[in-house]
This record gives structure tokens, sequence and C-alpha cells, in this order.
């Protein structure tokens, strides 16, 4: 069985930047709230199993959280329910803001 792969800030900023990859935030709204990476589709981690069948298949799709627990808890998720293209934002947001990449409130 295939599994997720890890994607580390580095390898995201330029797939982000020619608009390569979707992004999938999988923290609360209140997390949320503090700050996200533009152009992120926002879906709670516990709505995930209930819209999954809203996410394309077949597109490259990196999930993040705060620090990556989570989104791998989704990637896992999304691999099982049949997505081919799959990745985790290895250290999350924290990573992203730590490596200076903006956020948007």
């Amino acid at each position: 069985m295939s599994s997720f792969k890890i994607m580390t800030v580095a390898e995201l900023a330029p797939l982000l930047a020619e608009g390569k990859v979707k992004l999938v935030d999988v923290r609360t709204s209140a997390e949320v709230a503090r700050g996200y990476i533009k152009g992120t589709a926002m879906l709670p981690l516990h709505l995930l199993p209930m819209q999954i069948k809203e996410l394309d298949i077949n597109a490259p799709t990196v999930f993040y959280c705060q620090v990556g627990g989570r989104s791998a808890q989704a990637a896992s998720f999304a691999v099982n329910s049949g997505m081919t293209n799959v990745y985790n934002l290895q250290g999350g947001i924290t990573a992203w803001v730590q490596s200076g990449g903006e956020i948007t409130l």
C-alpha cells in the first residue's frame, strides 16, 4: 500500500509560487484565525472524513497543521481514501513561519 510523502518548507515554497500544489490546513478555526498560508483550503481534521470526496484525487495535495502531527493523520487518511499524490508539510505552519514564510491573517 502506498503512503504519503514528506515535503519540507524549502520544497513547498517554489511549488506554491508556481501554483503546482493544493494546500489543505487541517487546524481548528481558532488556530487558522492566527494565520494561514495564502491560497490554503481550510478543512479541519474532524471534518475530513465527511469532505474528503471534495478534494481532487489526483492533484498534488499538501496537508499541514501547527507542527505536522494532525496533518500526518490527514495525509494518511487521504491516501487510504484513494488520493495518490499526498504530502505532509514537515514542521507544519510553525516551520513555515520560522523559515520566513508569509502568513495571511
